[in-house]
């Protein structure tokens, strides 16, 4: 008898397949639509295979001042919510883990349940304290509302990587003279290495994709990021500039693109780690 494929796995190639399909065709036609002029966006019925492919889009963008300053306003402020969350959550996750006060517990809890509030929630209560503070229309207030988002899940995940490292090793090097500053940047923090990775992917990510602080907390043009400005330049009120927002789509999520490609494997390999004690 030949080898026969059963007909139960051949169904479930068939569903993937069909599944892989409807996830990938929105960004396939994302990229086909960026490389077309809006004139042939519009003939009915639209073209999916035979397409007269053009980079007019690509170069208009790429000429566009505003775009550039879009890219540079967002690569200041991931930049800035990644090594503030890092930071932070450096410091918050090793307190939880070493320091056992009364009301810990409730705290963390306190602390983890605000990710269960969608951003708009929090940005009325932010918008209020920025605007009493005088910080509305700039980059650190987006750094801050980044990193307020980012920081429960970052200091969890400090915090479990810190319980899985022995107090042995601290109370050795207390032995040995070493101060609280020194065992934690030269002995703790260097053991943490998988988990400061997967935390600045983390925050990098939910800050260049942010699209609400970035529209509501800031007012001038020269002052956005790539979302909410992509948003306001190429959608009007009559009329949809659609390659070019295509283009400008597609461009501005090569960034994410190269993090996962590069980057997968010790976000993957941080997460698991953090989430195993021995």
């Amino acid at each position: 008898m030949g080898n026969h494929i059963p007909l139960k796995s051949t169904s479930n190639y068939v569903f993937l397949a069909l599944t892989m399909l409807f996830f990938l065709f929105p960004l396939y036609w994302i990229i086909v639509t960026s490389l077309q002029t809006n004139a042939d966006l519009y003939q009915f019925p639209p073209k999916f295979i035979d397409i007269h492919f053009t980079l007019e889009s690509y170069r208009v963008i790429f000429n566009s001042l505003d775009f550039l300053q879009f890219y540079r306003n967002t690569v200041i402020v991931a930049a800035g919510a990644t090594a503030l969350s890092l930071a932070v959550s450096i410091f918050a996750g090793y307190a939880f883990s070493r320091f056992q006060i009364r009301g810990s517990s409730l705290l963390l809890t306190s602390f983890l349940s605000t990710q269960m509030f969608p951003n708009v929630m929090l940005l009325i209560g932010l918008y209020s304290i920025y605007r009493s503070f005088g910080l509305l229309n700039t980059h650190f207030s987006l750094i801050l509302a980044n990193t307020t988002t980012a920081l429960p899940f970052s200091v969890m995940l400090m915090k479990s990587f810190f319980d899985g490292i022995s107090k042995e090793l601290e109370e050795a090097a207390e032995i040995d003279g070493a101060s609280r500053w020194n065992i934690l940047f030269r002995i703790i923090v260097p053991l943490t290495k998988p988990g400061i990775l997967a935390i600045a992917i983390y925050a990098f990510l939910v800050s260049w994709d942010d699209f609400i602080f970035g529209l509501t907390l800031i007012r001038d043009l020269d002052m956005r990021t790539l979302s909410p400005g992509l948003s306001l330049k190429y959608f009007g009120e009559h009329s949809y500039n659609w390659s070019g927002a295509c283009a400008a789509a597609v461009t501005a999520t090569l960034p994410l693109v190269f993090v996962f490609m590069f980057f997968q494997k010790y976000m993957v390999s941080g997460l698991t780690a953090g989430g195993v004690k021995e």
